[in-house]
């Protein structure tokens, strides 16, 4: 089973498993080579490598998000491996951003970025993550992310981000018939993979990355997301012609 990024899988941190007929896809929790810890208390960089942990006011030792996030990597893993079937093509990497309190309580938890195109998958993500047991940050509230990567085993051909806007163009009134019955976060990325006839066979959505509720922003909201989701599923798209196209697009439209 051939291992995905290697360069930024964390300290043995690596989910993978086999199931059914296929082996399942690797699943990795890593993050960029040059992510830090930030301790804004002192004002120098910590020499701890791995998570990337960044706050305000506080920071959280990388040992111990591991720590806490360690006894759910499976829950993690099958998040994907439960979900993707004959999907073969079905693969990205997904950020997922925890705001945290000065003693402990997640506040928040939202998918920063993400070229998955699951929601269904995303949304399994977000609710384990909304389970884990922090410490205390020290010196006050902090926030941290951990990239996790899905590695798809069929091919996609990637429409361009004007190609993708395009396509989609007239279909998003949709989308506003979805805001006007639940709140919605100020901008999405949406990604999604069309099929056969131009029809889309998934997909999955982020907010924008300054999205939180510091920033004045509020993570997707699931009920906005099942709407979404359902009115972008019904959309018929230009043919890919024996194709899997993967796209993404934002709404509101820029």
């Amino acid at each position: 089973m051939p291992l995905i990024r290697t360069d930024l899988l964390i300290a043995g941190v690596l989910l993978a498993a086999c199931g059914g007929k296929q082996a399942a896809a690797p699943v990795a929790v890593a993050t960029p080579p040059d992510a830090r810890v930030i301790d804004e208390d002192d004002g120098e960089d910590s020499d701890d490598d791995g998570f990337e942990l960044a706050g305000t006011k506080g920071h959280l030792d990388p040992a111990q998000v591991q720590a806490a996030l360690a006894p759910h990597t499976a829950d993690l893993e099958r998040c994907y491996t439960g979900q993707v079937g004959k999907r073969r093509w079905l693969g990205g990497k997904v950020e997922l951003k925890w705001q945290v309190a000065a003693d402990g309580a997640i506040t928040a938890v939202q998918v920063a970025t993400s070229d998955l195109g699951a929601w269904s998958i995303e949304k399994c993500l977000l609710d384990i993550a909304h389970s884990l047991e922090l410490p205390k940050p020290k010196g006050g509230a902090a926030d941290f992310s951990i990239p996790l990567e899905f590695s798809a085993k069929g091919a996609v051909a990637w429409w361009d981000e004007d190609t993708g806007q395009s396509a989609v163009k007239s279909q998003l009134a949709a989308l506003d018939k979805c805001e006007k019955k639940h709140p919605a976060p100020r901008e999405v990325v949406v990604t999604a993979y069309v099929g056969t006839r131009g029809m889309v066979q998934s997909v999955g959505f982020a907010s924008n990355a300054d999205a939180t509720p510091a920033a004045g922003g509020e993570p997707i909201g699931a009920d906005w997301a099942e709407c979404a989701a359902a009115a972008i599923t019904s959309w018929q798209l230009p043919d890919p012609r024996g194709q899997i196209a993967k796209l993404s697009f934002r709404y509101p439209a820029p």
